[in-house]
């Protein structure tokens, strides 16, 4: 005896009802301290959800943060570094080429 379509949808409409409704409770379950959190996660805030501060500015800097002499430096020892980097990386370019 064939089994009739409606039949066998019956397994399948059960299959997915019960993934959705296992799906809304997964929060719950992942609360649990036996299922859900490792034992090295760190504590969860008391308050959930709470909005960080984007209209607090941090206050002005009132001294410079790098002075020029220091900044000066700095940019020499820069390009330096990259003259020597190009030079290593190019000997035939920086080579004089010889007459023959």
């Amino acid at each position: 005896m064939p089994v009739s379509r409606i039949t066998r949808l019956w397994p399948m409409a059960a299959l997915c009802a019960a993934t959705i409704a296992l799906g809304g409770c997964s929060s719950q379950i992942a609360d649990m301290p036996s299922l859900g959190l490792p034992a090295d996660a760190p504590e969860r805030p008391k308050e959930a959800g709470g909005y960080l501060p984007v209209h607090d500015l941090p206050p002005d800097r009132t001294e410079e943060a790098m002075k020029p002499a220091e900044l000066a430096k700095i940019q020499a020892d820069l390009t330096a570094a990259r003259d020597r980097q190009a030079a290593a990386a190019n000997p035939a370019a920086s080579a004089k080429p010889t007459k023959k």
